[in-house]
Parts: structure tokens; C-alpha cells; sequence
């Protein structure tokens, strides 16, 4: 309970030993638990508010002693303490300047900044609070959710936070007014778990306010395991670092909860970098005289690919060893070993091997500290991932970031520029492109031979524009990830034809489709179909489909095939066979069952074959041809001997994925591989399918991690078929394919590398998921920003942390003050109501 309800409770106990009988009547406990009360009532009122109070217990106090010892008449004593004690009670009950109990359950004391500004402004505000901060314990879990190991931390916290025994405090009792957590996943975490008793619906019964607190920031977005957790249901309050991103949270929850007043981690790291600390006394020689690069190696970095990771890792050490003028600073995630314990146990003996050579060999720093803003401090840049709350902190102190792509492992070679860039061709608009970011090219001459045309954004990076349709004269830019369409004219953007603005995350859009004198751009977050009319330019939206044609599977975001049938827009289900048809005039709706309804394969692409469609599964090997005017439909699902798929990037045997874009031609459906082990072709008449002997190998990785494709690659046509090319993704080249001869013509896209040099960012604001920074590629690698030989714009320390200002609240350093206010106010508020 909170200090005016722990002090009305001994009151009450006292006041209970008075109407006992005489003979029962414990005078030594009733002094006991008023001595109590006095004690609180001292300690929980500010200044002299005491005063009043304890003259009524130095009156009572003696009294009590008095009657104990037989010194005082009872009958004419007693009347006048149960008097005064009710007198006493009353006088509590409308106090309202009692201070407020504020309760920090910090559990990891590198999480410990994300509470510290909060808890730092309470102790300064002597007059209104008693700040308490209790770590509590946590465990590693096994990979069955078991504990393996259990944690406590309290001896680990700076001297000037004086911490309490958990064991010693029992909160049900105590009732706290308001608790701090940062630790919003209860049991649904797969790596660690805080003890159950501190679960967030463990605790809410027992405080006025719960108040989540992120352990992280952000650089501007959020990943989708923050969209909804455990706490937030229990939680008063959750704290988010910028209004942007309360965007980011499940629609279920109440706006009213997300308090968007910045971040305490921002707080701690503005004030260590003005005034830095003296670095441990075994990190002295190796910082003197060196520019300092903090690593971070980052637990969404190893779990999304676990082999590239630890091929970087020792990428960046052999880059650092023997480096005379750097030194590297490497502080691994603080739950990176227990992650590789329960998550990625196969390659721990390789991590532990990594580590042991980098102390072993002394190439740099290896940072085991409690603090990471002393770290911050301390360095001079950040190499690293870049969906991490650590780069968030670097932004905001204005330090040069140089962002990881951990598929990079090797210097460049001469031509390997050629695998960052994007190489889709628009076979109606073939002239233009849109690459190197969100840069258009245009190829004047109509011979695919690329030149620098205008940027499309004031991001380097991010995906704002993917596609350029040049049709009756105009020139348009549609989005990926922006909410509005361009007109492009005179080398510059001549005007935006805006979008209802629904997402502050990425992910709005995967493309447009041409039907008639329409363009309809397909949504994957965005929440409805938009219709552009080519003509008038006008915009309609068809709502209420996305989860029919959208969904979230196995951890990313798949939408179905698509197809034009007739006026018709054909948007299939990647998780069933249902098709929904849309009139691309009337927007008239109709929903069919494509098939077997118990075939939850779902569709990844639909193939044209004259009034067939051929549906390629996402998960499965049923091959569905489909008659829509007939509603016909025949499976195929022989494949041919040995024929698997292994799901990237973990090697494993699995059913997603088995084809990309495939061709229908008059005897047979070509099938290239996805995560598939072979090329296949399908007869269509006797359904035999059988490996096809495609001129290309199988192949996602290409010759170096410049190259990465992810798939194979497929093929690409306009509904006519006059023209068909294929895209061979990991050699990042074009194919004409003469149908008839089955034959395949490398097509000469180029681009002039000079030109593309001219036109690397460097460093630049990247997207508004990642503020500023410079990304690693074949034009600036880490060898090149060791050496400070960066190509295109260096490093502005203004221009970035006012990026970063733009998605964080109270950048001044002050969201733990904010937090704290509005937690005081709020309990007065509720108090005097």
C-alpha cells in the first residue's frame, strides 16, 4: 500500500488495541505500530508538514508508555488518546501531500539506463517521492521454455543507486503508488523470463500505475514482436520515444496508454557524451592515441542469418588486427551467448571459437561493462546492424555510423557494384528504372544503357519507390514505401499526387498492375487497394481485403499471386485457395474458391495460360491449374525424384517456397526454383513433372555475398507474351527467352559506373526507419571508412542528430524528467479526486 494507507493501517491497528478490554489491551504493541505510523508519517511528508502531526505523537506516544506502566488512570487517560488518535486518523485521511512510493524493477543492469532518468528525477524531488529500485531475478531459458539458469544482478549497479534485497520486500504488502518495469514479455519470451511474480499481470493488482518503459530505442521504427506484448494489455502507461511511433502499436490498444515522451537510455548517453567518463584502467593503452570504432553485434543480426553473422564477425576483426591507428571497442549484445544457448545452439562451439580468438590475439576492446553509454562515450564511431537500439543512442550524439550488410565478408571485386543495385525492368516502361535507393535512371536511347536521371527522395535508402510507368506522355514514380505517386519531368519531381497517409512503418506497397487505363497499386501494410486513373488522375481505395490477400507467416509478411483475367484483377490468398476478382471499372467484388478448399498451400504467383491460370503454391508441392470462367480446377503434385526445398537461411528441409514466376507455353509449365533444389517443368496433359535443364545452376547466394538473391530468379511478361525475359538473380542479369527455340540472350543492361559513383550517398539521411548514417557496399566498405576514404558525402555531425531529433521526444535530455512529472501529476490527480 502506499504511505498514507501503511500509516492508516496502523492507526487502525491501534486504535483496535484501545477498544480491546482492559486486561487484553497491549499497550507495548499499540506503541509499537504508532511508533510506526509516526516514523512513516515523518519520512512520507515533505518539509514541515510533519510538524502538525508530531506534536499529536508526542502526546500520544508517552501517554501509551504511561498507561503500559500502570503511572496513568485509565478511565480518564483512554478517552482522551482515542480522541486524539481519531483525531489523528482523520488528519491523515485528508492529507494529500504524502509522497508518492515509486517502485524500479530493473531485472539486466544493461537495461538499467532505460529506468535511470525516471528514477534520478524522483530522487531529486525530495519534497514528493521515495524512489525505491529493486533488481529482480531472471533466467535462461532452454529451448522447451524451462529455466536453465537463474540470474541476480543487484551487486552489479553504479554506487550512487542504492538497491533492495528482492527477497526483503514484499510488494503485495508494501503497494506501491506506481512500478516501473522494462521487460514487457512476461512468459512469452523464448530467451529469458523475469520471475513470475513480477510478471506484468502479477503486478498490476498491486499499484495505483504500471508503467512499461521500453529497454530500447529506436532509430524510427519498431520491430513487429513490439507491436503487441504481454505488458501492454497490464500496463496504465507504455512509454514510446517519439508520437511516430505509437503508429507501431497494435490498434487494440488504447491511445490513451502511449505516452510518447522520449526515451531515458537518450537521456543518459547526452549526458556521459558532454562530459565523458575515465575509461577503465585496462582499456587505457589500447584507446590512447586511436580512433575508437564501437562493434555491436546485435541478437536480430545473428538470429536472421547465424552463418553470414559470424562470417562477419571475423570479416571485422581481421580488418581491425594490426591496426596501429584504430582500435576496436566489441561489446556484444548482453543476451547475445543465451541466445546462442536456446536459439542457435549449433553454432555456438563457432561464436565461442570467435571470441576466445579476438581476446586471445588482444585485436581490440572486448566490453563486458554494466553501462553502455560509457561506452558510447567513449567511442569515436559505430559499425554495426542497424535495426538496434544502439544506433538510436549513437544518432542522437551525433557520432558517425557506418551500417553492416553482414552478407559482406569480403573486399569487393571490380564488378560488384553490380549486386546492390536493383535491376527491375518494367516491361512497359523499359526506359526506366529506379535504383541505387530511390535514384531514377533513364536509358534515353531505349537500349537499356542507364544514366543518372533525378533523386525521388530526400532519403538515400528505404524503398519510397520501386516502380516507373511512363504511359500518355507522364512519367510516374509509384511507391514501396512512400504514400504518394510522382509525375517526373525536366530531370526533377514536378508534383506528388498524394495518398491517404495511414503507416508510419515500411512495408506499404509491393507494386502496381496495369489493367486498361488503370494502375492499382497492391498493398502489403498499406490497408487498402489504391485505384489510379491514368487519365484524370484520380484515386479511389478498396478496403477490407488485405486479410484475405495479405498475411503474416513464419515471421514476414506474404501476399498472394496476382493476375489479370479479362477487366478483371485476379488477388490471390498466399495462405488458401480463395481468389477475390475486382471489376477494374465498377470495383464491383466477387470471392471464388480456386481448387481444392483444403489445399492451404496459398498462391505465390499465378501464370497465365491462355483461359487458364496456373496457381504456384507458397507452402506444398500442389500445382493448381485453374479455369476461372469455368471454375474448374486440376492439381499436380508429382515432382520429380529428389527434388527439396531448404528454408533460408538455415539450410533446413522444408515445404515453403518451392517456385518463383514460372512460364505456361503450349506443352509445358516451367517452374524455376524459389528455395527449391531443381528447375522443373510440368506436361501439361499428362502432368508428369521432371527436372528441367534450364542453362542456369541453382543458385540463391551468387558468386560472393555482393551477390545474394535470396532466389533464383523467373520470368517476366506482359499478358500478350510477345516479349519474354528472364531474370537470372544471382549474376544480376536479364535474359531475352525466344519461346520457340527455348533458347536464352543475355541482354546488355548497363550502367556507367563513374556515373554511379558520382551519385553514392555516403553519408546521408537513410530512411525514416534509419536516420542518418552510411551504409556498407562495394563503394564504401569498413576498410574504407577505417581509413576515412568514404565516397560521396562525409560525415555532418549537425545534419545527423537533427535526424535523430525528429524521433525522439525531449532530445534535451530530459523524457526521464517528463516520465516522472506526469507520473506525480497523475497520482495527485487521482488522489484529489
Amino acid at each position: 500500500m502506499a504511505v498514507k494507507e501503511r500509516i492508516l493501517g496502523k492507526l487502525k491497528t491501534v486504535g483496535d488495541i484501545l477498544l480491546a478490554p482492559g486486561k487484553d489491551r497491549p499497550y507495548p504493541a499499540a506503541s509499537e505500530a504508532l511508533t510506526a505510523a509516526r516514523d512513516w508519517s515523518r519520512k512520507g511528508l515533505p518539509g514541515d508538514c510533519f510538524a502538525p502531526y508530531a506534536e499529536i505523537y508526542d502526546g500520544l506516544l508517552p501517554a501509551f508508555h504511561q498507561l503500559a506502566t500502570g503511572a496513568l488512570d485509565v478511565r480518564e487517560v483512554l478517552p482522551l488518546c482515542q480522541g486524539l488518535l481519531h483525531h489523528l486518523s482523520n488528519l491523515t485521511k485528508e492529507e494529500w501531500r504524502f509522497k508518492r512510493e515509486l517502485v524500479f524493477l530493473p531485472y539486466k543492469v544493461t537495461m538499467w539506463d532505460s529506468l535511470e532518468s525516471v528514477w534520478r528525477a524522483a530522487v531529486a524531488d525530495e519534497e514528493h517521492c521515495l524512489p525505491y529500485v529493486i533488481p529482480i531475478p531472471y533466467c535462461d531459458r532452454n529451448p522447451d521454455g524451462t529455466a536453465k539458469e537463474w540470474h541476480l544482478e543487484a551487486s552489479r549497479y553504479p554506487k550512487d543507486v542504492p538497491v533492495l534485497d528482492w527477497q526483503s520486500v514484499d510488494l503485495a504488502e508494501m503497494r506501491p503508488d506506481a512500478i516501473f518495469i522494462h521487460n514487457p514479455y512476461d512468459d512469452q519470451n523464448r530467451v529469458t523470463s523475469v520471475e513470475s511474480r513480477y510478471y506484468s499481470r502479477n503486478l498490476k493488482p498491486l499499484t495505483k500505475l504500471l508503467i512499461y518503459i521500453p529497454y530500447f530505442s529506436t532509430t524510427g521504427g519498431m520491430m513487429e514482436g513490439q507491436k503487441l506484448c504481454a505488458a501492454y494489455e497490464h500496463a496504465d502507461y507504455i512509454v514510446v520515444q517519439a508520437e511516430k511511433l505509437s503508429a507501431f502499436i497494435d490498434p487494440s490498444i488504447p491511445k490513451e496508454k502511449i505516452l510518447p515522451f522520449g526515451s531515458p537510455k537518450f537521456d543518459k548517453v547526452l549526458r556521459l557524451c558532454q562530459n565523458p567518463p575515465a575509461p577503465p584502467p585496462a582499456w587505457r593503452k589500447k584507446l590512447k592515441g586511436r580512433r575508437v570504432y564501437f562493434y555491436n553485434t546485435s541478437l536480430g543480426g545473428m538470429l536472421g542469418n547465424t552463418e553470414a553473422f559470424l562470417q562477419k564477425m571475423k570479416y571485422v576483426f581481421d580488418c581491425f588486427r594490426g591496426k596501429e591507428n584504430a582500435c576496436l571497442l566489441w561489446r556484444p549484445h548482453p543476451l547475445l551467448d543465451s541466445t546462442f544457448e536456446s536459439m542457435r545452439r549449433e553454432f555456438l562451439p563457432e561464436f565461442e571459437k570467435l571470441k576466445s580468438y579476438y581476446i586471445e590475439k588482444q585485436i581490440g576492446i572486448f566490453d563486458d561493462t554494466p553501462e553502455i553509454e560509457d561506452s558510447i562515450a567513449l567511442s569515436d564511431a559505430y559499425i554495426g546492424d542497424s535495426a538496434t537500439s544502439v544506433t538510436s543512442l549513437f544518432g542522437l550524439a551525433g557520432k558517425p555510423m557506418f551500417i553492416f550488410n553482414n552478407l559482406l565478408h569480403t573486399p569487393p571485386a571490380e564488378d560488384d557494384w553490380r549486386g546492390a543495385m536493383n535491376w527491375g525492368i518494367n516491361l512497359e516502361s523499359k526506359d526506366w528504372i529506379i535504383t541505387q535507393g530511390n535514384k531514377l535512371y533513364h536509358a534515353p536511347n531505349h537500349d537499356y544503357h542507364y544514366r543518372f536521371y533525378c533523386d525521388l527522395s530526400e532519403y538515400a535508402h528505404g524503398g519510397y519507390y520501386t516502380t516507373v510507368w511512363a504511359l500518355n506522355g507522364k512519367v510516374y514514380a509509384f511507391p514501396g514505401n512512400a504514400q504518394d505517386i510522382l509525375v517526373i519531368g525536366d530531370h526533377k519531381i514536378e508534383r506528388r499526387i498524394p495518398l491517404n497517409h495511414h503507416l508510419e512503418k515500411a512495408g506499404a506497397f509491393r507494386g502496381p498492375v496495369h489493367i486498361g487505363h488503370y494502375l492499382f497499386l497492391l498493398p502489403i501494410l498499406y490497408p487498402a487497394i489504391v485505384r489510379f486513373d491514368l487519365e484524370t488522375e484520380r484515386i479511389d481505395y478498396i478496403e477490407g481485403l488485405n486479410d484475405t490477400i495479405v498475411r503474416y507467416v513464419n515471421e514476414e509478411w506474404r501476399v498472394g499471386g496476382c493476375a489479370i483475367w479479362g477487366d478483371l484483377l485476379l488477388l490471390a490468398s498466399p495462405v488458401s485457395q480463395q481468389v477475390i476478382a475486382i471489376h477494374s471499372e465498377t470495383l464491383t467484388i466477387q470471392s471464388v474458391i480456386a481448387g481444392n478448399p483444403q489445399n492451404q498451400g496459398g498462391c505465390l504467383a499465378m501464370l497465365p495460360d491462355g483461359d487458364d491460370f496456373w496457381m504456384v503454391p507458397y507452402i506444398g508441392r500442389v500445382v493448381t491449374r485453374w479455369n476461372p470462367k469455368k471454375n474448374e480446377a486440376r492439381e499436380y503434385d508429382a515432382f520429380p525424384e529428389g527434388f527439396l526445398c531448404h528454408y533460408y537461411p538455415f539450410g533446413y528441409p522444408c515445404e515453403d517456397k518451392p517456385f518463383t514466376g514460372g512460364l505456361a507455353d503450349e506443352e509445358y509449365v516451367y517452374l524455376p526454383p524459389y528455395w527449391g533444389n531443381q528447375y522443373v517443368r510440368i506436361h501439361k496433359e499428362t502432368g508428369v513433372a521432371e527436372k528441367w535443364d534450364a542453362p542456369f545452376p541453382v543458385d540463391i547466394h551468387g558468386k560472393n555475398g555482393y551477390f545474394f538473391a535470396g532466389s533464383t530468379g523467373g520470368f517476366g511478361y506482359l499478358p500478350d507474351k510477345k516479349e519474354i525475359l528472364f531474370w537470372y538473380a544471382p549474376a544480376r542479369q536479364w535474359y531475352r527467352y525466344d519461346a520457340k527455340e527455348k533458347t536464352f540472350t543475355p541482354l546488355d543492361v548497363t550502367f556507367d559506373v563513374d556515373d554511379l559513383k558520382q551519385h553514392v550517398d555516403g553519408f546521408r539521411e537513410e530512411s525514416e526507419w534509419f536516420r542518418y548514417g552510411c551504409m556498407e557496399d562495394a563503394f564504401n566498405t569498413l576498410p574504407d571508412f577505417i581509413d576515412g576514404k568514404i565516397t560521396g558525402s562525409p560525415h555532418d555531425k549537425a545534419r545527423q542528430i537533427r535526424a535523430f531529433e525528429a524521433i525522439a521526444a525531449n532530445p534535451d535530455g530530459t523524457a526521464g524528467e517528463k516520465i516522472y512529472q506526469f507520473t506525480i501529476n497523475k497520482l495527485t490527480t487521482t488522489a484529489l479526486d
